[in-house]
């Protein structure tokens, strides 16, 4: 009997010892988050902006205490590494952090990559948050993880907005589309076509180029000859301010109206003033509203501006603005949940119909994880020589679209 009651205290025990480190592993004061982003490569200089975002996300955090969890206050460490826009290495860098114990991921620039990790995170759900703009496809049902959360939308809704405010807001009805090729440029060209077919206006030319190219002369040749009222470019980053630099080389801005359909101020600083001047784009956020009627979202930015640039130096970018709201929502979500748990946090989120407030004003999660703000996206005009009062003076702020009627109805994407 003596023997017996010694078992049941050993095996008690064993059963306290082992509960314990589970409770802790369960209740951490401390956990990671990643942030994989390129680093390196042609998306380089976006990631940078992506990176400080995420990191300021952190800082806000941690400033206040962590997050507030039911067993108290938890500290929050991000967690960098480069994914080099590339498959292979991003695929194998996610997988080194998913065994280092983060508690949720973020990053991608490049939508293909941000497509492969989500596919890994339907069959291994973790709360993942791309701060990229993901291709359409990725917010269809039965593609899209339970636990992906898309803080930007998809390249179909940067088309049609750039092509709503092309005809709508600015009154130009002929239209020469440049993609590029692959997801990000063919679904901008369906979100544009699509806008022209509302709003009554005509394709009269469209090419395509890699990412990656560097010469557009023969395209703009092609352009030219086209004669039309407003010129769509999907390029971005690097191509970008190599297809604007060659627009102005060629006076095309004296001819057609030059919209690039989204931008960024790493772009703009990018291109010398003259080649910036007159060039209409989409912005996801720019820094200075102060002109904008909604006064409430002009303050929600000066706010944010201010403390970007109090750990930064400079304002923030569209980019570094996606990857804030992104990370906000991440942390909201723990704390929402309770839990680091993937599907709590995704039912968090959803709950009370997904609102959220962010920094450029109101929003909600939809259906397909994606977020409906308010204001989607500003339609900014680039300032030329002589108009810009500082460095970061690049844009004026002509309107701003937003709202569920900028994204492909859900029943279109299988809900």
């Amino acid at each position: 009997m003596k023997r017996l009651w010694s078992l049941l205290a050993a095996s008690v025990l064993l059963g306290a010892l082992g509960q314990g480190p589970a409770n802790a592993a369960d209740q951490p004061n401390k956990i990671k988050v990643g942030i994989l982003l390129p680093l390196t490569g042609t998306f380089a200089a976006v990631a940078e902006t992506q990176k400080q975002g995420a990191l300021l996300a952190v800082d806000v955090v941690n400033k206040r205490g962590g997050l507030n969890m039911p067993w108290g206050k938890v500290q929050v460490e991000g967690v960098v590494d480069d994914d080099e826009a590339k498959l292979d290495v991003g695929v194998r860098r996610y997988r080194y952090m998913m065994s280092e114990g983060v508690k949720g991921v973020g990053g991608q620039t490049w939508a293909p990559l941000a497509y492969a990790l989500n596919a890994i995170v339907s069959k291994e759900p973790m709360p993942y948050f791309p701060v990229c703009v993901m291709a359409k496809e990725a917010f269809l049902k039965g593609k899209l993880a339970d636990s992906t959360f898309a803080a930007a939308y998809s390249p179909w809704t940067v088309g049609y907005m750039a092509g709503q405010a092309a005809i709508k807001t600015l009154g130009k009805k002929k239209v020469f589309f440049l993609a590029r090729s692959d997801s990000w440029g063919w679904d901008m060209e369906a979100g544009v076509k699509d806008a022209i077919k509302e709003y009554g206006g005509e394709l009269v030319g469209r090419d395509e180029v890699s990412l990656g190219t560097g010469d557009f002369t023969t395209v703009l040749q092609k352009v030219k000859a086209a004669k039309p009222d407003v010129f769509i470019a999907a390029q971005f980053a690097a191509d970008s301010v190599a297809l604007l630099k060659q627009v102005s080389q060629m006076g095309l801005g004296k001819e057609m109206t030059i919209f690039n359909a989204f931008i960024t101020n790493v772009v703009a600083k990018g291109l010398p003033p003259e080649a910036l001047q007159g060039v209409y784009a989409m912005h996801y956020f720019y820094y200075d509203l102060s002109g904008f009627a909604d006064k409430e979202v002009a303050k929600s930015a000066a706010d944010f501006t201010a403390l970007f640039q109090a750990k930064y130096g400079n304002p923030p970018d569209a980019y570094a603005t996606i990857a804030y709201v992104a990370y906000s929502e991440m942390f909201r979500g723990f704390e929402a949940a309770k839990s680091f748990d993937a599907k709590a946090v995704s039912a968090a989120l959803l709950a009370n119909g997904g609102k959220f407030d962010s920094v450029k004003g109101p929003a909600n999660w939809r259906e397909d994880h994606s977020a409906v703000y308010k204001y989607a996206a500003w339609l900014v005009k680039g300032k030329g020589p002589g108009e810009q009062k500082n460095p970061w003076d690049l844009f004026s702020v002509v309107g701003a679209v937003g709202g569920d009627a900028v994204l492909p109805k859900l029943k279109e994407l299988g809900y």
